[in-house]
């Protein structure tokens, strides 16, 4: 019979509280094996071969994505598959990062004999530091014995949380170390939404032939033109000065009010109607960043300037929308 719903909810709370204090309880594991783990890390020449069966293997799988997304090089043995070749791919140079919550895997323990003669020095993420696994260990970190959130208390739960987030902890501490940064991440991520939350507008920024311009004295007719014909049609034209540095903006929006006003003088210089003072984005700051400041105050196009005040791009809504970035 299912359960009435107030016990339901009870139980899932249950079930978190207790990953949560799993998983809060590792900050007292916490030692110099944690310290001296992720030096040899930072040492290793090769690769981070990480290993894992059931449960603990997809956590070591998701620990070899980790290790990769940050630009240290890494990729997952399955213990079964290595046992019938796969070890090959084990090169000079790498290190193991194993994880087994019991510490007896038998897939495991039988690759141990091949890797002392490979000379791979391992890494062992357990919960009992008395294991057979944990005794093998050159450096041992024990997330020690815990109750599993399941009622039989059998199913892999706090347990799986536990390792999971040791296992983050120690990555994402080697990416502290090697001193990740935004710019780093992003040649690892060019797509998806990661990728874009960390593009420069340097990237996308209309530049050269493609930046429209026009000399502040130029008549207006000569910013309709460049306008017009510069590729990718921007809706607007930065306006310079005679040092190229950006004195305004003029776009589609001004030369339709100017035509609504009845104010249209083709002759008149481009610094008559140009918009002076415009807001402006720098090649390196984050185009999201400048994508939020376009949306709060309803503009499309952002003249992208350099130290020097000097007009070297423009960002228009256009190229933002393509990458949805917006």
């Amino acid at each position: 019979m299912p359960l009435p719903k107030d016990s339901m909810l009870h139980f899932a709370q249950t079930v978190l509280e207790t990953e949560a204090a799993a998983i809060l309880a590792l900050r007292n594991k916490l030692n110099g094996n944690f310290e001296k783990a992720v030096q040899h890390m930072l040492q290793c020449r090769g690769h981070i071969v990480t290993l894992g069966m059931g449960k603990p293997g997809f956590i070591a799988q998701k620990l070899s994505a980790t290790l990769a997304s940050v630009g240290i090089p890494s990729f997952f043995l399955h213990p079964a598959e290595a046992a019938h070749g796969d070890i090959g791919r084990i090169a000079p140079g790498d290190m193991g990062v194993v994880l087994s919550n019991s510490g007896t895997t038998e897939e495991i323990l039988r690759l141990l004999p091949a890797f002392k003669r490979l000379e791979m020095p391992l890494i062992v993420l357990t919960g009992d530091a008395h294991s057979p696994l944990a005794k093998q260990a050159d450096i041992l970190l024990e997330i020690g014995s815990i109750s599993e959130a399941c009622p039989m208390g059998l199913v892999p739960t706090a347990s799986s949380a536990a390792l999971h987030a040791m296992a983050d902890a120690l990555a994402l501490s080697l990416a502290r170390e090697r001193e990740m940064t935004p710019e780093k991440y992003a040649l690892l991520h060019p797509a998806g939404a990661l990728g874009r939350s960390v593009m420069r507008v340097g990237e996308l920024m209309r530049q050269g032939p493609s930046n429209p311009v026009v000399h502040e004295k130029a008549p207006l007719s000569q910013a309709i033109i460049v306008m017009t014909q510069t590729p990718g049609k921007p809706g607007a034209t930065n306006v310079v000065n005679e040092e190229n540095q950006l004195v305004g903006i003029f776009t589609d929006g001004d030369l339709r009010r100017l035509i609504q006003s009845q104010k249209l003088n083709l002759e008149a210089p481009i610094n008559q109607f140009m918009q002076r003072q415009p807001r402006c984005a720098h090649a390196h700051e984050l185009a999201m960043a400048a994508a939020g400041r376009m949306q709060q105050h309803r503009v499309d196009q952002l003249p992208v300037v350099d130290e020097q005040g000097k007009a070297i791009g423009l960002l228009d809504v256009q190229d933002l929308l393509a990458i949805r970035l917006i």
